[in-house]
């Protein structure tokens, strides 16, 4: 079979020794929970939990703990995140654990995106989960300064009201990075190969507060690895292509003439951020040809049939777009 954790065949069934190390420090995991999921559960095992640990919208995260070799839900210490299928009126939310955990895949072994370790996992009902490393831990327990983009720029709920995280331009969210990173040079690029990836996977829930930075154990900033990577297209049909517009200032010549960003936009949004010329290109046309891979990863996957297609097809509407050129 598949390995749950990154697709690669692997002997007899649970993870491959590679993301057992990644995951565990190598300690053998099962990949099926000894409880079942929230919604089959009879004790009480996650209601405090849920009380303690949640977010906007429809997703429920719970804190997990490895003793030894078996993970479970803990108020306190949470060395991981995880996510069992969501509640909400949105589409096939059943197979949100494999959209993300797919597209995480995605981003770190075709692009070049660093994400903190993840997988999917199974309760004992054999519902899925998915499953991610937190990046904010240290080895002792102790935890990193990090601090998302919303907050960085000192907005909420109470000074922008509801829809606050969403006020930003990905253009102003470069420009905090400049001032907040002084090695913004390499952090700059990072970013802008986060933003593309985010469009061309249909990830259009990547708001201001879906990116951060952290602290290092020698004290300047980076971003963090990337987080909330999905295909937000499977469960809401009319998401918007981005989360944030790309400027600040409104849209460009080409975006008018077509309603859609294209290699144009991209090319412009690079120069806009400081990115030599070359540096944007070359980006781009690893998005640009990559297809194989990708289509790969998604045939190996762990998303149902008919949504590894619609998946697929969103994926290269969105490369054909950056195959368009202006002027």
């Amino acid at each position: 079979m598949n390995c749950p954790g990154c697709y690669r065949e692997s002997k007899g069934t649970g993870y491959c020794k590679r993301c057992l190390k990644e995951l565990f420090n190598g300690k053998r995991v099962n990949h099926v929970l000894p409880f079942n999921s929230p919604y089959n559960e009879e004790s009480d095992l996650y209601l405090d939990l849920t009380k303690k640990i949640s977010i906007s919208g429809v997703q429920i995260k719970y804190p997990m703990k490895l003793y030894d070799r078996d993970l479970i839900p803990t108020a306190t210490g949470g060395q991981y995140i995880l996510k069992p299928i969501p509640s909400g009126p949105l589409r096939n939310l059943d197979q949100a654990p494999a959209n993300e955990h797919l597209t995480m895949q995605i981003a770190r072994q075709l692009f070049k995106i660093a994400v903190p370790p993840n997988a999917l996992i199974y309760f004992s009902d054999q519902s899925p989960a998915y499953l991610v490393k937190r990046f904010d831990v240290k080895p002792d327990g102790s935890k990193y300064q990090q601090e998302d983009f919303a907050q960085i720029a000192q907005i909420t709920e109470e000074t922008h009201g509801k829809n606050y995280k969403y006020d930003l331009s990905y253009e102003e969210l470069g420009e905090l990075i400049k001032k907040h990173i002084s090695m913004y040079p390499i952090e700059i690029e990072k970013f802008f190969r986060l933003v593309l990836f985010n469009y061309i996977f249909s990830n259009g829930d990547a708001h201001a507060k879906n990116f951060s930075m952290i602290r290092t154990d020698i004290g300047d900033y980076v971003l963090t690895p990337a987080y909330d990577l999905l295909c937000t297209r499977l469960h809401s049909p009319s998401e918007s292509d981005m989360a944030l517009a790309l400027f600040k200032d409104g849209f460009s010549d080409a975006y008018n003439a077509h309603g859609f960003y294209t290699q144009h936009d991209f090319l412009l949004f690079g120069n806009t951020l400081g990115i030599k010329k070359e540096r944007v290109t070359k980006i781009i046309d690893e998005f640009r040809k990559n297809e194989a891979g990708t289509i790969a990863l998604i045939k190996r996957s762990l998303l149902r049939d008919d949504l590894k297609e619609l998946y697929k097809q969103l994926y290269l509407d969105k490369v054909s777009r950056l195959n368009l050129k202006w002027g």
